[in-house]
């Protein structure tokens, strides 16, 4: 796989198997996410599959994981 960085194109992104909450609507309002073979995360907006694609590490998608478990983002959602 070649070298990934935050914001490249999520189609460049050869492999990768996108995935998305079941929780998403009909209309694409949802972001899907996608492991990468180094361990890193990709995550792009459902509705611009060719968009870009924001790069984390597996701990910085555990951290975000575990705060909305925790409903430290409640406050974003009303």
């Amino acid at each position: 796989m070649e070298q990934t960085y935050n914001g490249m194109p999520a189609t460049d992104l050869a492999g990768a198997r996108w995935r998305k909450s079941r929780h998403s609507n009909s209309q694409g309002n949802c972001v899907e996410l996608a492991e990468l073979p180094d361990g890193s995360v990709a995550v792009r907006n459902s509705r611009f599959p060719d968009g870009p694609a924001l790069i984390y590490t597996r701990d910085e998608i555990r951290a975000l994981v575990l705060g909305v478990k925790d409903g430290e983002f409640d406050g974003l959602v009303v």
